[in-house]
């Protein structure tokens, strides 16, 4: 989860709980209001309608993870081919700092990380969600389709699929202006902004065919030879639009035999992919505007061939 791959000096602020502005049912009916960018001058909550334009989350990353295995492979639950699969769609502030658990009256997450809205001892707990899994919210409303996407491209490595998807929406979906409760009218009918959240999550997702852009330039995964990470990241680059953010895991590469003696301490393994973009008018509507990564791009090892980008195990995809 994020709280593995943060920015080094990310803010971490207080949450809201409830309604992130307090506002009304009424009256948000988006083709009046100018769908302005996302931290843009005019996107201000004083100046707009925001549940019409994004004004508290207003940088999204659109985050993909690379995993060999899930660790439920006897249940199922396997990773798809020819795929990156889905993290999520993360609001962050304008100034690439960021909050979290920002309502907890829409706590779905069973394994909170952090377990306090600000990760310090002196935060507000957030209590683990005891109900019924997130995946029955989308099955009343009868979207079987939507579940069976996602069982096939949005895939935990670790946990259950919908406890994933609860951690997703409960930390970060939280946290837009545009998913708020009030925005959604007085025939709101509950946990429709989940099903709202999850099918926008896929349309960002869908921008980004990372698999296949890599490929594309010949860069596949293989257990038998590395890549540059300037290879990676500019060919991303070159088809997003941005520079998107690298990370990585595993070894540092001064600790392996290819890296003795070297001063380059980043990470060996390929991860995540995380790209960034601002949004005209509201994430739902998908109008998004591609932008490059604040601070650090990467935590991944930089001398030439020394970022694997690990095929699956066997049995682990379908």
């Amino acid at each position: 989860m994020r709280s593995q791959f943060v920015f080094s000096g990310a803010l971490l602020l207080a949450p809201a709980i409830a309604s992130l502005y307090g506002e009304s049912n009424l009256n948000h009916t988006c083709l009046f209001s100018k769908p302005l960018l996302s931290c843009s001058p005019g996107a201000i909550p004083s100046e707009v309608d925001t549940c019409c334009v994004e004004t508290f989350g207003g940088l999204l990353l659109q985050t993909q993870i690379w995993s060999s295995y899930t660790g439920f492979e006897s249940e199922g639950q396997v990773l798809p081919k020819n795929s990156w699969t889905v993290h999520g769609l993360w609001p962050d502030f304008c100034n690439g700092s960021y909050t979290q658990y920002c309502d907890l009256n829409r706590q779905y997450d069973p394994n909170p990380s952090p377990n306090t809205t600000n990760a310090l001892p002196n935060g507000t707990v957030v209590p683990p969600y005891k109900g019924p899994g997130i995946s029955t919210f989308v099955e009343a409303f009868g979207k079987f389709d939507l579940l069976a996407w996602m069982n096939k491209y949005w895939v935990s490595s670790g946990s259950p699929n919908q406890d994933f998807w609860g951690h997703e929406f409960s930390k970060h979906a939280t946290c837009y202006s545009t998913f708020d409760v009030p925005c959604y009218g007085p025939q709101y009918k509950e946990h429709e902004e989940v099903v709202d959240f999850f099918e926008t999550t896929i349309k960002f997702f869908q921008k980004y065919p990372t698999f296949q852009w890599l490929a594309q330039d010949g860069i596949r995964p293989t257990n038998v030879t590395a890549y540059s990470l300037s290879d990676i990241q500019g060919t991303l680059a070159k088809r997003s639009g941005g520079i998107p953010y690298v990370s990585c895991t595993g070894p540092r590469y001064n600790t392996t035999d290819a890296g003795k003696g070297s001063l380059d301490n980043g990470a060996t393994v390929l991860g995540e992919i995380w790209y960034y973009s601002h949004v005209k008018g509201r994430p739902q509507d998908s109008h998004s505007v591609p932008t490059d990564a604040t601070g650090s791009t990467s935590n991944c090892a930089k001398a030439p061939n020394a970022v694997h980008y690990y095929q699956r195990a066997k049995g682990s995809e379908k």
